[in-house]
């Protein structure tokens, strides 16, 4: 399962999804950005940083 939290990109935002897929994960972050955030245009380089911050749930931390 894969994981966005949109304040580790949006500081202060509480929003986060979850997903299978990361295309899912990221599809959902960038609708998030324009409706919520009011982002009119979604560049490469936003969805590479959505990206960068997708965690997966199913790994465990020592």
């Amino acid at each position: 399962m894969k994981r966005f939290e949109c304040g580790t990109l949006v500081p202060g935002c509480d929003w986060h999804t979850r997903a299978d897929e990361e295309a899912e994960v990221v599809r959902r972050a960038v609708e998030h950005l324009r409706v919520t955030h009011g982002e009119e245009i979604i560049r490469p380089s936003m969805v590479d940083h959505i990206k960068e911050r997708i965690r997966d749930d199913n790994k465990t931390t020592a």
